[in-house]
């Protein structure tokens, strides 16, 4: 069991901007978040995909924190789940991608996000909400996120 896979079973999670894989391999996260005053409530919230880092390094310097899990939802399709939550004092935000056995796909963390407390569905994409009202719109056939 690699490392990302024994964080994601204890519920935890590394405390860097990343995409996370159960292979240990991890992709850069740009994602601008709303703080917890922040003027734009309400708002997308932008998310770019980067190249990869060195995700034993990270956890390294950053650690890891528990996962609180506020939803977990079927995909469309049936191949799959999404979870979603956050951590930390309440800035950190999580999604999750879930095999049909609730197995890591990836998770994708987000330092600025704030807690993700739920999706719903729109053709192939995934419409996320924090919980200030921000929404996070991902494509499910993106292949970074496949």
């Amino acid at each position: 069991m690699g490392m990302v896979e024994g964080l994601w079973k204890a519920r935890e999670m590394p405390l860097r901007d990343g995409l996370y894989r159960p292979d240990d391999t991890g992709l850069e996260l740009h994602v601008d978040g709303p703080g917890t005053y922040h003027p734009d409530a309400g708002q997308p919230i932008p998310f770019r995909v980067g190249g990869p880092f060195d995700v034993a390094q990270a956890v390294e310097e950053h650690g890891i924190d528990e996962v609180d899990t506020y939803f977990e939802s079927p995909l469309p399709d049936g191949a799959g789940w999404m979870s979603g939550g956050g951590g930390g004092m309440g800035n950190i935000g999580y999604l999750a991608r879930l095999n049909a056995d609730r197995s890591l796909q990836w998770v994708a963390v987000m330092f600025h996000s704030n807690p993700f407390v739920g999706v719903r569905y729109q053709g192939m994409s995934a419409v996320f909400t924090n919980d200030w009202g921000n929404r996070l719109v991902l494509g499910l056939t993106n292949p970074a996120l496949s």
